[in-house]
């Protein structure tokens, strides 16, 4: 999208705003020390025009005014972020983070998925990092020179900070590692809402106590709203729009099925509803109109009315359009997903297992086609995970089964669905999907993980990282 100078102004004033209700719970950070927060940012490309186009995230670390702030409010170099190897950079900016552990007020990334990469990337880095805080130099395998030249200026022996840490992270369970790595911490900062909301329990584990915080909705096309309840669980955010950064219409969305969504129609002369004449409780497919040069663009967010701020509406993040599974006519969406996944993984708690991710996809190599469920689950004390009890992995796979909605029971029961199946992958698997995604040009700070996936070579990398294979014993009916 073209960043006018228009859509810059915009962005000026929404940061301020936003970031308003968070300041006055937890008081302006800018002024009690830094964040550490994971940032990535991918090359520029030349359009064929001559143009230059970069993600927004890259536009905004190569602003001056960012640059000018960034040593004084944040812990990481800008030649962490701008590292061309990801893992170097990561590595980097979790190294600059522990060595000014005791300035850090905030921990966050945009997305939950990439807060959560760096504690995992932390869980198997930590010694190393150690040795290099207690010798002051920085591992051979970091080979860029930005950060070698960045890590030069800072990185000096400190035997007693890395005896510190080591202590710390030699735990038997790495449950609130994050605060009490980061005394000062005051929040987790990241967006939890939509797909990234099944991150949350993972991530409540590892930052006990501290508060996830998710105070803005925005997307490439739009600046939609701010979180005015930045203290509210994930699973009761909302955001209130601005009708001063975009012209809002919505397309409706009904209800079906125990809570399934779909659009109600296709047609394009399906009647749009303007912001102030949403209804609470109805589902709306968002669709913008900007400053940009966008006209009646469908974003393809659908979001349910929660209420209203004095006359602005507060809406609810539910979940992307056509992120679907079908077998045959029953349709699936990510809610259905999500509320399935979440019935079945209550099964683990009680025996010490987390399930930290999950993917889907329809097998329809044999008749009749079945949902399979990718599953990396880890144990709360230790790194790996103890042996599976396949009873219960048995009985998640019936849990899901009964908590999907009733057309896909009708069509398991007539055997025109099969059984639905959990693969579960070993340790680090879903790390090694988001390599390849970053492979193929995804900046890693805006990686989102697909609900269904798609690629071939995606479900390769998953399938050859299976250790067990679970099947639902009986229909659900």
């Amino acid at each position: 999208m073209p960043v006018t100078a228009e859509v810059a102004n915009k962005w000026e004033l929404f940061r301020g705003l936003y970031q308003s209700p968070v300041i006055k719970h937890f008081g302006d950070i800018n002024q009690a020390g830094k964040r550490l927060e994971l940032m990535f940012a991918r090359p520029e490309i030349e359009t064929p025009s001559g143009l230059k186009a970069a993600s927004v995230s890259t536009s905004i670390y190569n602003e001056c005014n960012f640059r000018t702030i960034l040593s004084k409010l944040y812990t990481s170099p800008i030649e962490t972020i701008f590292c061309p190897d990801p893992n170097q950079g990561l590595y980097c900016q979790l190294l600059f983070g522990l060595i000014q552990r005791d300035e850090v007020v905030m921990v966050g990334s945009v997305f939950a998925s990439t807060v959560l990469r760096g504690i995992k990337f932390l869980e198997n880095h930590w010694q190393e990092l150690c040795y290099d805080i207690k010798t002051g130099r920085l591992s051979d395998w970091i080979t860029d020179s930005g950060c070698r030249n960045a890590a030069s200026l800072v990185i000096k022996p400190n035997p007693e900070q890395a005896d510190l840490i080591e202590t710390i992270c030699n735990c038997k369970s790495w449950e609130g590692i994050i605060r009490k790595l980061w005394p000062k911490a005051r929040y987790i900062w990241c967006i939890c809402t939509g797909i990234m909301r099944q991150y949350t329990t993972e991530l409540e584990f590892y930052c006990r106590g501290l508060p996830l915080v998710s105070d803005l909705y925005a997307c490439s096309e739009a600046i939609c709203g701010m979180n005015l309840e930045p203290l509210c669980k994930p699973c009761d955010i909302s955001y209130t729009f601005l009708p001063n950064m975009a012209y809002f219409e919505f397309l409706p969305v009904k209800n079906e099925r125990d809570g399934s969504i779909e659009m109600k129609s296709n047609n394009e002369d399906t009647e749009l509803v303007d912001l102030v004449n949403v209804k609470a409780g109805q589902c709306y497919e968002l669709v913008v109109t900007t400053c940009a040069g966008l006209y009646r663009y469908k974003v393809g967010d659908v979001l349910m009315v929660s209420g209203f701020y004095n006359n602005a509406p507060q809406f609810q993040f539910l979940e992307r359009k056509n992120v679907i599974l079908s077998v045959d006519q029953e349709k699936t969406s990510e809610t259905d997903l999500f509320k399935a996944v979440t019935e079945a993984k209550a099964l683990l708690d009680p025996l010490g297992f987390i399930l930290t991710e999950y993917t889907s996809y329809v097998d329809t190599s044999s008749a009749p086609g079945h949902y399979v469920l990718f599953w990396e689950i880890k144990g709360k004390e230790g790194k790996h995970c103890k042996e599976l009890d396949p009873k219960i992995m048995v009985e998640c796979c019936s849990r899901m089964e009964e908590s999907l909605h009733y057309t896909y029971k009708i069509y398991r029961k007539r055997n025109i669905i099969a059984a639905l199946e959990i693969r579960v992958v070993k340790q680090e698997s879903f790390e090694a999907l988001m390599d390849y995604y970053v492979s193929k040009g995804t900046s890693m700070s805006q990686y989102k993980k697909p609900s269904c996936i798609k690629s071939e070579e995606a479900l390769k990398i998953l399938d050859s990282r299976v250790i067990g294979k679970y099947f639902s014993p009986k229909s659900p009916l």
